[in-house]
């Protein structure tokens, strides 16, 4: 297809199409070039604003016709990347993207849709455990086995916890219920809500985020040649990913929720609102450079600082992972799509 002008930086924002939905206007594509995106894990509210833009058009109205392919306990997306079976996908956070440049893997960051990793801490209440620094003295914490060879590392480093707390956490929630003295990690827009559900209460939440876990979260990667050769196509996937979930967060987000159960029957209407209510209540999305830059604002500093710190952990060594190859801010940090936000009354 041809990738004419009519596509070009022209892609302005035009006027809200539905009360509660911001759509951007673009000279229709004579015909739709196909995209697949992977996801890392099941449908869910942390996938929104991908499910939002195919729910809306405003990939179609890009000239792209996206095919979401989410991930899952038997799917692994991450090797269909590179070898072209995908498009684009969405990673957890930088340390996978470290991993992939120190072996050799030519695949680059493009955006960051969160600002904050969710990555967290809980706590029972009442249990000294309000402030962070009192965490540390938990006599146990439950960490994953992947866990525990990344943010723990960290948590060791920089704040002092010991090996000696550590316990396995196998993502069942009963040994934390269980035990109000122990602490867990948690996703921080899926597990408090699992407690609230289960056990009837709130637990204290620690986002490590808060605490100078600072890498991005739901990265969007792709390959580097399709930086190099089709840049156009990169600029028109992240625009339209930028407005779905400008419109995801602050509009009218029912559609999108409608897709999400298509695909992950096990989400339910009110469990996806409780989690876009955390992504809010945490500022996960729109927060930081995103407030100024944009949804999917990156800066070259950050990730330099995310790195040291990891070093720091000892889980890289100086100068291991080539920087410059892991994000490009080509196709960010450009403001695009404050005026959504600002037409949806977004806070």
């Amino acid at each position: 297809m041809s990738q004419s002008a009519s596509l070009s930086r022209r892609s302005v924002l035009g006027a809200a199409l539905a009360a509660t939905t911001a759509l951007p206007t673009f000279a229709q594509s004579p015909a739709l070039e196909k995209v697949v995106f992977g996801t890392n894990w099941r449908a869910q509210a942390g996938h929104g604003g991908f499910y939002q833009a195919v729910a809306d058009g405003t990939y179609r109205r890009l000239g792209l016709d996206v095919e979401i392919q989410q991930g899952g306990p038997q799917v692994n997306n991450r090797p269909m990347l590179p070898v072209g079976r995908l498009d684009f996908l969405m990673t957890g956070n930088l340390l996978l993207t470290f991993d992939q440049v120190k072996n050799g893997v030519p695949i680059t960051v493009i955006g960051a849709i969160f600002q904050k990793d969710p990555q967290a801490i809980i706590a029972h209440p009442g249990q000294g455990y309000d402030k962070w620094d009192a965490v540390k003295k938990a006599p146990a914490v439950l960490v994953s086995k992947d866990g525990q060879f990344s943010f723990w590392q960290w948590m060791k480093a920089d704040h002092g916890f010991r090996d000696e707390q550590l316990k396995p956490y196998t993502f069942n929630l009963g040994p934390f219920l269980a035990d109000k003295r122990v602490v867990q990690q948690a996703y921080s827009i899926s597990e408090p809500i699992n407690v609230r559900r289960q056990a009837g209460f709130d637990p204290v939440v620690h986002l490590l985020a808060d605490h100078g876990f600072n890498t991005y979260s739901t990265t969007i990667e792709t390959r580097t040649q399709l930086v190099r050769e089709k840049p156009d196509l990169v600029r028109r996937f992240m625009e339209g990913t930028i407005a779905g979930w400008y419109n995801y967060m602050y509009g009218d987000r029912a559609a999108a929720n409608a897709l999400i159960r298509r695909d992950n029957p096990d989400m339910t209407e009110e469990y996806i609102e409780a989690s876009v209510k955390l992504m809010k209540d945490l500022q996960i999305v729109d927060s930081g450079d995103a407030l100024t830059r944009g949804i999917g604002a990156m800066t070259e500093e950050r990730v330099k600082s995310f790195y040291d710190k990891m070093v720091t952990a000892g889980l890289y060594k100086p100068g291991e992972v080539d920087l410059s190859k892991v994000a490009t801010t080509q196709f960010v940090n450009k403001g695009f799509g404050l005026d959504i936000k600002r037409r949806l009354g977004g806070r």
